[in-house]
């Protein structure tokens, strides 16, 4: 069987690639990828057979959007162009929101913060760090990303990619009654809500006092997206210990989340769920997010549309349903028994399986193997909720039922640090605040409202 690639089926169609993905999702064409995972390939002769019968018009109509922010792997998710694995394994995740924003390679070329001690490159990257990073990139912008990792690997251990100052500098909410303000209106609040509640209050306030939220360019838009990520992160109360208001984002949202003191392994896992978060294409938040952007809706009410949406159980909601689940299992052995409890009732596993990634999330075998290195050595509690995660997998494995996803991993990772019940989904938003923007910039650009048609299926007109 003769195979092609997207731009030669497009071609022979007479329709744009993005119509041509519209095609797969209805199930009127097959594809599958290459071996690489990095191109879509199609049968030559099915092509021709839909060439000769002409387009499919016995469906409604499917809104296509074209975007140059994330494209989805076979396993992944690629940030223009960029392997998110790779990303993770290093990178700040302020370094790849600006990247996500921006597209631009110089961010690579930034001054470096002070180098991390040496770690180990996490497990599962297929290939290195260099070759995922420019795969699917420009001849100029692959010369940049290997430039920024070669400087980076010097004597002192693999940094990563360098990236922009990360602290006080540009990564702040200003001005500060504004971030003030967001504190003190939740001074009313119930103590035990959950955090994810707690910043669509912040958002909302953040945005009332920012004067310059109307500036729309893409120069202003990226520093309100700085200043609004720092500002929902600093006005959540902290939870206990220092107060590093100058460190990074993973930093500070840690002391918001968890009582307990970070520790290096943990902190830098919780680095990489924010990575592995920041977009994954158009999931249902970030259309939500570019309806309103089309309509010129400023940067916080942006966001504000796209929590709105996360807080869904099926979207950004199932990592808090995993916490549940997690919390059920005491010790291994519980395990088969709440999970067979769970199949009779009648309810799926939260935490398994992906509409997208049918063979398995690879977001979620990185960060789950970042929590085993960081937590097995130090035993005591966050040992126990590894084992008890263990558990769970063999009897997911045993009864043959989907792979795990993200939303497991990042229960994982609240049980696992101690961290205050629902931080999952406050997790999942800071990072994913970053693709929303990112996602607004290009409708700001467009400059048109999108606008979807129903197919009526009511009595009709009188």
């Amino acid at each position: 069987m003769e195979w092609i690639d997207a731009a030669a089926a497009s071609e022979r169609l007479g329709v744009k690639p993005a119509t041509l993905y519209a095609y797969v999702s209805r199930g009127v064409v097959q594809r599958r990828h290459s071996e690489d995972g990095r191109r879509s390939l199609f049968s030559a002769e099915e092509i021709e057979r839909l060439a000769r019968r002409g387009r499919p018009r016995a469906q409604p109509p499917e809104l296509v959007i074209e975007s140059a922010v994330t494209s989805l792997g076979v396993d992944r998710p690629h940030y223009r162009g960029a392997d998110a694995l790779a990303l993770a394994g290093t990178a700040p995740f302020e370094t790849v929101a600006e990247w996500l924003w921006t597209g631009d390679p110089a961010i690579w070329h930034r001054p470096a913060r002070p180098r991390r001690p040496k770690q180990e490159r996490p497990a599962g990257l297929g290939r290195s760090e260099e070759q995922a990073l420019s795969a699917g990139l420009g001849r100029s912008e692959e010369q940049a990303l290997s430039d920024g990792l070669g400087r980076s690997a010097g004597a002192g251990g693999p940094e990563g990619p360098p990236g922009p100052a990360i602290g006080r500098d540009g990564w702040r909410f200003e001005p500060g009654d504004g971030l003030r303000a967001a504190v003190a209106a939740q001074r009313g609040l119930p103590g035990d809500l959950l955090p994810l509640d707690r910043l669509q209050v912040i958002v909302t306030v953040l945005g009332a006092s920012d004067s310059l939220r109307y500036q729309l360019d893409p120069a202003s838009v990226t520093a309100t997206a700085r200043r609004l990520i720092a500002g929902m992160v600093d006005a959540m109360p902290p939870l206990g210990g220092d107060d590093p208001q100058g460190g990074t984002i993973a930093e500070r949202l840690w002391t918001r989340l968890s009582p307990h003191p970070a520790t290096p392994g943990l902190l830098d896992a919780l680095r990489a769920a924010l990575v592995l978060l920041a977009d994954h294409e158009l999931a249902a938040s970030t259309l939500a997010a570019r309806v309103a952007a089309s309509a010129k809706a400023d940067p916080y009410a942006v966001v504000l549309t796209g929590l709105g949406v996360l807080s869904g159980p099926l979207h950004g909601g199932a990592s808090y349903a995993a916490e549940r689940l997690l919390a059920e299992i005491t010790h291994p052995g519980e395990a088969p028994r709440v999970i067979g409890e769970r199949l009779r009732r009648g309810e799926r596993i939260p935490g398994f399986g992906h509409s997208v990634y049918k063979s398995g999330d690879a977001r979620a075998t990185l960060l789950l193997d970042l929590l085993n290195k960081a937590a097995m050595p130090s035993g005591g509690p966050a040992g126990e909720r590894i084992a008890a995660l263990d558990a769970v997998l063999a009897e997911m494995r045993r009864r043959r039922l989907p792979h795990p996803n993200v939303d497991l991993a990042l229960a994982t990772l609240v049980t696992v640090s101690g961290m205050t019940r629902g931080a999952g989904e406050a997790i999942f938003a800071v990072a994913r605040a970053a693709g929303w923007l990112a996602h607004a910039m290009e409708e700001y650009r467009r400059g048109s409202l999108l606008r979807l048609r129903a197919s009526y299926t009511g009595p009709p007109p009188r």
